[in-house]
């Protein structure tokens, strides 16, 4: 009886490990050493040299088979006399190991499970693994995936060959795996637990708080925009951004108990994460304009601009009507509550909110796509919501079969002066047909010519696909959101319904002159993957950002003034062929401190119009800022501080976190507050910062 309790603390305190929370304080030495050793075993290969390597990973592999099985034997009310018999099985569980490790054993093991393809968790996949052998993609007796014996179980390590199926595991959550005889959950937690990590052998896994491993998640590099000298660089272009997957996806990391990766932070989607109270617009444009300038409240000597637009809002009732495909990842990597049941459960929250002249199709794709609902009005909501019911997870991802059949079937019901749109919800991994980045941009770029407008929703960890899914929305006429929970997808489906369905603006850019009388130089504070050379402001072939219903999107500058001390820039040698350009005349009488110039284009309209707006330069202290352009600055502060920026100034996490609390304002949904509590727990994290 000793031994079984102290294989089943062992199943816990492991589970507890893999899943980023404490170990109990009162461990023993010995079973915390093989905790440790336990962890570690998820990142090596179960091949024959890494078996060979460890000895004792049969043995902690045995404790953890045993510990499962008692949580499954508790699960059903089996009785003691069933309880001993299954002890005695599990005691010769290390020799059953042994023999099969053995050349012989493991053809005799093969021979018995590989005519059964059907219990594979993917299409190309047999029996109960991929690759060079079946040990070789993190699979076991006993797994948690999505069908039966499925992708991601107790044994870790992605092989050398075949389809890496941790991924397709539910990843240390054990959300809707289904084991052997309908127990739904009864190996999901501990079944995944030593699933492939994907890191490196020598890696040690510390008993503390871990998030979900981000090894495999791709991110594009951020090279952070420079100080540019007003003399050498009069222009700055760019195009606007209203996504947000960004802050949203570095939530999800502060909240697991840990940095995001840098590049994954991008600081306008910080900033545009949150609503400021720029007035509607008035007239024939779509949206107003807002600017702002006072003191930086990270050097002193510099100045920040502020520039905002506010599209106009529109209420649902008068929203032009839908033509919706929800084209939804249902791979083998989408298994769990956090991807595709979250997908589900926003999705739900969208199909509640449509009306009769709404229509929605749904395609899904894994080895392939196919059409699951047919056009259908949005009065049917039951039939719609029994379609969405009725996805399950599992089989590789063909990304970009499912992106065309999606844009056909678009196609095919498009509603003449509608919202026609494809709302692409994914983790990014595809894997099957069109995969690279460079295909499946041009695939978009394509469709998008035909009206068609984007919506990507990301969700998922550890093979989160942020770079390919950011390109897709920008490349398509559309918005970026990342899902990290059911709130965030009751801001983006219902709270912003209007933002992130019906897009008022296309092709918007932004190019700012500054005047060199008053600038010695500046610097666009994010925006990095949307800076446009100067020409492309009058290109109209040019693609630039869309600007949905109600939207509101801020650009901050960081400016230095002319005769402030400037060491942002280093020193460039006089040139010798030409003379430095002079500014034009009356600049130096002139109060404006820069002009900002805006072009765009209607929906459904290939020509562009140009708006111009100056912003006059004050001396104005930083105290005296309005709440909002407070708030705007502490969004970009706490970026700039994630990314370890070079020139974050004298900002502090404490600094960052006034500002936010003095831009707080009305805060009626708890978004800004969110932030405050956020950057505490980014102060506590962030050793470089200590």
């Amino acid at each position: 009886m000793d031994e079984i309790m102290e294989a089943e603390r062992f199943s816990t305190e492991l589970d507890k490990i893999l899943s980023g929370r404490p170990v109990a304080a009162d461990l023993d030495p010995e079973l915390a050493k093989d905790l440790a050793f336990a962890a570690k075993l998820s990142a090596l290969d179960y091949s024959k040299e890494s078996r060979s390597k460890h000895p004792a990973k049969a043995k902690i592999l045995a404790k953890a088979e045993e510990g499962r099985l008692r949580a499954m034997l508790r699960r059903v009310g089996v009785r003691p006399l069933v309880l001993a018999a299954a002890s005695l099985a599990l005691i010769l569980a290390p020799f059953l190991m042994s023999w099969i490790a053995s050349d012989r054993g493991e053809r005799t093991f093969l021979a018995l499970f590989a005519p059964r393809p059907t219990m594979s968790a993917d299409a190309s996949t047999q029996g109960f693994g991929s690759g060079n052998n079946y040990f070789g993609s993190g699979s076991s007796p006993y797994e948690s995936g999505n069908n039966n014996i499925a992708a991601g179980g107790a044994i870790g390590g992605a092989g050398d060959g075949g389809l890496n199926l941790a991924r397709t595991a539910p990843a240390f959550r054990g959300a809707g795996a289904r084991a052997p005889g309908g127990l739904d959950d009864a190996f999901s937690r501990t079944g995944s637990a030593l699933s492939g990590l994907n890191t490196s052998a020598s890696e040690q896994i510390p008993m503390s708080a871990q998030p979900l491993p981000a090894d495999r998640e791709g991110y594009a590099f951020v090279q952070e925009n420079p100080f540019q000298k007003v003399a050498d660089h009069p222009l700055s272009t760019f195009s606007i951004d209203v996504d947000a997957a960004s802050y949203s996806n570095a939530r999800r990391f502060l909240n697991g108990g840990s940095m995001p990766p840098e590049d994954a932070v991008r600081i306008e989607e910080f900033i545009n994460y949150f609503k400021y109270s720029y007035p509607e617009p008035q007239g024939e444009h779509p949206f107003s304009i807002t600017t702002e300038v006072a003191a930086c409240p990270w050097n002193g000597t510099h100045k920040l601009v502020r520039v905002g637009l506010k599209a106009k809002s529109i209420a649902k009732e008068n929203l032009p009507p839908n033509n919706l495909v929800f084209l939804i990842d249902s791979s083998g990597s989408m298994a769990g509550a956090d991807r595709l049941g979250l997908v589900q459960a926003g999705l739900r929250l969208l199909v509640e909110q449509l009306r009769k002249e709404d229509r929605i199709s749904i395609v899904t794709y894994a080895g392939s796509a196919g059409l699951v609902l047919p056009s259908t009005s949005g009065a049917r909501k039951a039939d719609i919501l029994a379609a969405l019911d009725r996805l399950s997870a599992g089989g590789s991802t063909a990304g970009g079969a499912g992106i065309q059949l999606a844009y056909k079937v678009a196609a095919e019901n498009f509603i003449k002066k509608g919202n026609n749109r494809v709302i692409l919800a994914t983790d990014g991994d595809f894997n099957v047909g069109v995969t690279s980045d460079g295909e499946l941009t041009r695939l978009i770029e394509e469709k998008r010519e035909n009206g068609v407008f984007l919506t990507v929703l990301g969700v998922g960890t550890g093979n989160y696909q942020d770079a390919k899914m950011e390109q897709l929305a920008d490349k398509g006429n559309g918005n970026y959101a990342y899902l990290d929970d059911i709130m965030e997808a009751q801001k983006v489906l219902v709270k912003e319904m209007g933002g992130t369905l019906l897009t008022l603006a296309k092709d918007v850019k932004l190019q700012v002159e500054f005047n060199p009388a008053r600038v010695s130089s500046y610097k666009l504070i994010g925006y990095e993957n949307r800076v446009l050379a100067a020409q492309d402001f009058n290109d109209d072939k040019k693609d630039a950002g869309e600007l949905g219903a109600g939207h509101t999107v801020t650009a901050l500058y960081e400016v230095v003034p002319v005769g402030a001390k400037d060491d942002a820039l280093p020193t460039v040698d006089p040139l010798k062929y030409q003379a430095p350009a002079a500014p034009a005349p009356g600049a130096s009488d002139s109060k404006e401190l820069l002009t900002v110039k805006f072009r765009y284009k209607k929906p459904n309209e290939t020509k562009s119009l140009l708006l111009s707006r100056p912003l006059a330069d004050e001396d104005r202290a930083w105290e005296q800022a309005s709440p909002d352009f407070k708030f705007a600055a502490s969004a970009a502060g706490f970026g700039m501080m994630l990314r370890h920026s070079k020139t974050k100034g004298s900002l502090t996490y404490d600094e960052v976190r006034a500002m936010a609390q003095e831009g707080l304002g009305k805060d009626e949904d708890g978004y800004r507050s969110e932030m405050v509590r956020l950057i505490a727990k980014a102060k506590l994290l962030d050793s470089k910062e200590r």
